[in-house]
């Protein structure tokens, strides 16, 4: 049974809009062309991505309300300290209690719908449709009912590999999520039967990846098909905000983006440059590497780095093959920091700051951090990779996540300062103390 009747607040619904930028945000508004994101836009605010800058951090950060020293996830991937193994962060990583168990400890009930980094699907006090990385739809649902519900044509994420390189089947793909997501909408929403709806669109991160340029140059070929999609995607969130409208008070929405983007200055491998250091050794060159295969790390490597610039130093107490002392590693550490920060490109600065691990996360999981986290001057794409040569170049994006300009909107005017505060302020709407 809900204890809505008890909580004051009434129901509250979360438009997560990943990957959006305040400040485009604003600018479409004001074309006239986007109605709906004009709804939000004049009382909306920016806040600040957690570090590193990426959906399963920020989406993990925003569900857990918590620091990632707290929750554990600080990347798309993780390592194995003892066999080299890597493998995808999902669901079963997190380390902190979710939104989702403490709402249904209160007796609250939540729908979820495309929420990245809740894959597979759990149970929990309500109903769940994972966000990516998801690819199985009978591992994405729960109720386990729900994948006969949406029907074997249910896209979950689009096919960004291909689309990568082919733009028209790339914006093909994301009116087929759009239209997937508005069936799940109207699926899970009518009945009312929740405390909490969250309902996330992450068209917008796969468009700006690959299509920046044509969003924001009129004279780019693909800009006509680029803004006519947005356009369905505006739609569909005026059907969420009429939805919203149509409810009873008293009743709340908020909005946020996981992070920031921003036109592409190039893409950065910050293993290359720990290689020019002299710092990241593999068995095979680079050309014989697959881009993850962190078993290729060798006994002599001091350091090596995983997506997008976080920096792990190569200790024997903390992996397998490690060599470098506990002693030797502050010295090691600000060696690396210092030459990063001399990086440049076409004469501009590559990093912003480089941050200590130890400072800039507190919690139980602070101690698997990494020694070091690159934040990069806006434009800079930090990568990761096994098999490359070159630390700059160009694969086929035009757009990046950046740190600030990460949009936010609230119905009652909270300002969160970075995206563990949504999830803070979504707790307390319920009148739960966060842990």
């Amino acid at each position: 049974m809900s204890l809505l009747e008890n909580n004051t607040n009434g129901k509250l619904i979360i438009l997560g809009l990943d990957g959006l930028p305040l400040s485009l945000a604003k600018k479409l508004a004001e074309t006239g062309e986007f109605p709906s994101l004009a709804r939000l836009t004049p009382t909306a605010t920016e806040m600040r991505a957690e570090l590193p800058e990426l959906s399963p951090v920020n989406w993990t950060s925003f569900y857990t309300a918590a620091d990632p020293g707290e929750h554990g996830v600080y990347g798309f991937t993780r390592i194995h300290s003892r066999d080299y193994t890597m493998g995808l962060c999902n669901f079963e990583q997190p380390q902190h209690p979710t939104v989702f168990d403490r709402l249904a400890e209160a007796g609250y009930r939540t729908r979820s719908i495309n929420l990245p980094n809740t894959y597979p699907a759990r149970p929990i006090n309500g109903m769940l449709i994972s966000g990516f990385v998801a690819d199985e739809l009978s591992q994405a649902v729960y109720p386990k009912f729900l994948k006969n519900m949406l029907g074997a044509d249910f896209l979950l994420e689009a096919d960004t590999t291909t689309g990568a390189t082919n733009p028209a089947f790339l914006l093909d793909q994301l009116r087929q999520t759009l239209a997937a997501r508005k069936h799940a909408f109207s699926l899970l929403w009518k009945d009312g039967a929740w405390d909490l709806f969250i309902f996330v669109l992450t068209e917008t991160d796969r468009l700006f990846h690959f299509l920046y340029d044509a969003v924001e140059e009129e004279e780019h070929p693909w800009h006509a098909e680029c803004i006519s999609l947005l356009k369905e995607w505006d739609m569909l969130i005026g059907e969420v905000l009429d939805a919203y409208d149509a409810l009873p008070e008293p009743k709340r929405l908020m909005s946020l983006a996981d992070h920031g983007f921003t036109r592409l200055i190039t893409e950065v491998d910050v293993n290359t440059l720990l290689r020019q250091m002299g710092l990241f050794k593999t068995h095979l060159p680079p050309e014989a590497c697959d881009e993850l295969d962190a078993q290729q790390i060798t006994p002599q490597c001091k350091a090596f780095a995983l997506d997008p610039g976080r920096i792990y130093i190569h200790t024997a107490s903390r992996f397998a093959r490690g060599c470098v002392a506990d002693a030797d590693t502050p010295a090691l550490e600000q060696h690396i920091s210092e030459y990063l920060m001399t990086v440049t490109y076409q004469g501009q600065r590559v990093f912003k700051t480089i941050h200590r691990g130890r400072e800039l996360y507190t919690g139980k999981m602070a101690q698997f951090a990494p020694n070091l986290v690159c934040e990069p001057v806006a434009g800079f794409d930090l990568k990761a990779k096994f098999n490359r040569r070159e630390p700059f170049g160009f694969f086929g994006r035009t757009g990046t996540h950046s740190v600030q300009d990460t949009f936010f909107y609230d119905s009652q005017n909270a300002q969160p300062q970075q995206v563990r505060d949504v999830g803070v302020e979504l707790l307390r709407h319920f009148g739960i103390q966060e842990r």
